[in-house]
């Protein structure tokens, strides 16, 4: 059975061959490990092997490996949808959120920031293949959200999350990052990141520019939806 650190080495040795490809520095390119349904002991063992950024979709989830790992300078990115009454905790013990979809949630997040900590890192989620089962805002709504969100105090724009509609074809992952990277063009607000890409489609997401691939199955292994 692979290790986490034999699963990093890989990924690594895809994330540099990905960007040779794209002409990108591999440095541009930063791996979140996504832990949703792993234990913290699983988040130990990839902090060992190099991993400094975790990202998680459920909140009580998040803080109780959170509670566990105190001891380990680990950057914490919430990544899940995100209801009203649990953006104080989010806003309390995050340092990224990439899932921000409704300038409702913005607003939560920059009054509940506590003043101690620095901005919270913000990625906007567009919906950006219509899909009904996805959030995200719509590529229409993207402007007026970004302009509002980028004026709210103790938050810090940073750019756009996306999850694409799966498929297996290369041409059509790559239209639809492609898609993302205009979209935060167009907004003209000098933003640095785009969030997109996963275990089974970071080699088209580095293509078109991703600066974090969000890798959870690549790196821990197969999830079991019942332990979440």
């Amino acid at each position: 059975m692979s290790t986490i650190a034999d699963n990093l080495s890989t990924l690594a040795a895809r994330i540099n061959a990905a960007a040779q490809a794209a002409g990108r520095a591999p440095s541009e390119i930063r791996l979140l490990a996504v832990s949703k349904t792993k234990p913290a002991s699983a988040v130990r063992e990839a902090f060992a092997a190099g991993v400094r950024d975790v990202g998680e979709n459920y909140l009580q989830e998040a803080l109780n490996k959170q509670g566990e790992l105190t001891d380990l300078p680990l950057t914490w990115h919430f990544i899940g949808p995100i209801q009203s009454n649990k953006t104080r905790a989010i806003a309390e013990h995050f340092d990224w959120v990439h899932s921000v979809d409704r300038l409702k949630i913005a607003q939560r997040l920059s009054e509940q920031r506590p003043d101690g900590l620095e901005s919270l890192n913000i990625c906007l989620q567009v919906n950006v293949s219509g899909e009904a089962s996805k959030s995200g805002c719509t590529p229409d709504e993207l402007p007026a959200l970004a302009a509002a969100i980028a004026a709210l105090p103790r938050l810090k724009l940073r750019g756009l999350m996306a999850i694409p509609e799966a498929t297996d074809d290369r041409a059509a992952q790559e239209a639809a990052f492609a898609r993302v990277r205009e979209l935060q063009a167009s907004l003209g607000l000098g933003l640095d990141t785009l969030s997109m890409g996963m275990s089974h489609d970071l080699e088209a997401a580095i293509a078109q520019g991703a600066t974090w691939v969000r890798i959870g199955t690549a790196l821990f292994g197969a999830r079991d939806y019942g332990q979440a």
